[in-house]
């Protein structure tokens, strides 16, 4: 149950300091957009994967959002900025855990359908 969001968070974090120390990371913007799409396309569409699959899907996902939050965070305080991203982060991801349990099923493919959709739509405006 908290491994994907454990493996999001943890590589946020760790594309965050990445992004801080201004390491590249090519394509961050189109793997973003993916992540929504992707992730919103598996819920929609009821898509398993095994397990080690998805931690390293997630893994890379989740590098690439912290790569920007850390490349576009404070001069200073970068540890603070952290682990405001991160509890914000997990409480998200507790967040969505708790409605995919009270959420009717057809309800919660629906909002895959949304996701997959709003990131399909950027990709093509940007």
């Amino acid at each position: 149950l908290w491994a994907l969001p454990l493996s999001f968070v943890a590589a946020m974090l760790a594309g965050g300091l990445l992004g801080f120390a201004g390491t590249g990371f090519p394509a961050v913007e189109p793997l973003i957009l993916a992540s929504v799409i992707v992730l919103g396309a598996m819920v929609a569409l009821v898509l398993r994967a095994p397990l080690p699959v998805l931690i390293a899907m997630v893994a890379v996902f989740g590098a690439a959002h912290g790569w920007a939050h850390g490349a576009e965070g404070p001069a200073s305080g970068i540890a603070a900025y952290a682990a405001g991203f991160a509890v914000v982060t997990a409480l998200l991801h507790g967040a969505g855990l708790l409605a995919g349990r009270a959420i009717p099923v057809l309800a919660l493919r629906g909002a895959g359908v949304v996701a997959a959709l709003s990131g399909t739509a950027l990709a093509m405006v940007g």
